[in-house]
C-alpha cells in the first residue's frame, strides 16, 4: 500500500486548491462537517497520522486549539503541507509494519491505520470535492485496494465513529461509489 500514498494523495490535494474562501460555509456530504470543519477536521488529526507512520504518538491538539482560523487564507498552504508530509510519512514500507497509535494509548496494527488514512485521504477528498463542485477522480486500482482494506475494518470502524452505517449501493457500481456506500456516504449526494 506505500507505493499507492501518493497517487490517492493528488486528486484531493487538487481539490483543496480548488476551494474558493466563499465555499468554506458550504455543506459536505459527511453530515457533522461544513466545508471549514472538514477543513479542521483534517488538520485536526494530520499531525497524528503523520505520527502513526513514524511509530511516534503525537496527540491531537486541545479542543480549544480545533479550530484554525479559516479566514487568512493560508489554510490551503497549511493543508497541503499536511498531506505532503503525510505522504512522506507513509511512503515508506516501514510505515505499514508492526503496530502504532493515534495520538492516544491505543496501539492498532498499522497496516489498519494505514489503510484508514488512504480512505480518509479519499472519502474527504470527495467530500470536499462534491461540496464545492469539483469531481476528483482517482484510478480504480487504488480504489479497489482501499475498498478491499475498508471493508476488512468497516465494522470496527464504524464502532470507532470513523464510518457511518453502510449505504446500499449495486455490487457491480464504480469503485468510488462502492467505497463511499460501505463508509456510509450516498454516492448520489448533492449540495
Amino acid at each position: 500500500m506505500h507505493t499507492i500514498v501518493a497517487t490517492t494523495a493528488q486528486p484531493t490535494i487538487d481539490v483543496i486548491r480548488g476551494i474558493r474562501p466563499d465555499q468554506l460555509g458550504a455543506a459536505t456530504p459527511c453530515s457533522e462537517y461544513d466545508v471549514r470543519a472538514l477543513v479542521n477536521h483534517l488538520l485536526f488529526w494530520g499531525p497524528s497520522l503523520v505520527g502513526a507512520a513514524r511509530k511516534e504518538s503525537v496527540p491531537p491538539p486541545a479542543p480549544s486549539e480545533q479550530d484554525a482560523d479559516l479566514t487568512a487564507g493560508d489554510w490551503a498552504k497549511s493543508l497541503e503541507a499536511h498531506l505532503d508530509e503525510l505522504v512522506t510519512a507513509w511512503s515508506t514500507p516501514d510505515a505499514w509494519e508492526g503496530v502504532t497509535q493515534m495520538g492516544g494509548p491505543m496501539k492498532l496494527p498499522a497496516p489498519m491505520i494505514g489503510g484508514m488514512t488512504l480512505g480518509e485521504l479519499v472519502v474527504h477528498g470527495w467530500d470536499l470535492g462534491r461540496a464545492t463542485g469539483q469531481s476528483p477522480r482517482w484510478d480504480d486500482d487504488v480504489l479497489r485496494a482501499i475498498h478491499d482494506g475498508a471493508a476488512a475494518t468497516a465494522e470496527q470502524g464504524r464502532q470507532m465513529g470513523i464510518y457511518g452505517p453502510e449505504v446500499p449501493v449495486p455490487a457491480d457500481a464504480p469503485w468510488l461509489d462502492r467505497l463511499l456506500g460501505l463508509t456510509g456516504r450516498d454516492p448520489a449526494w448533492k449540495p
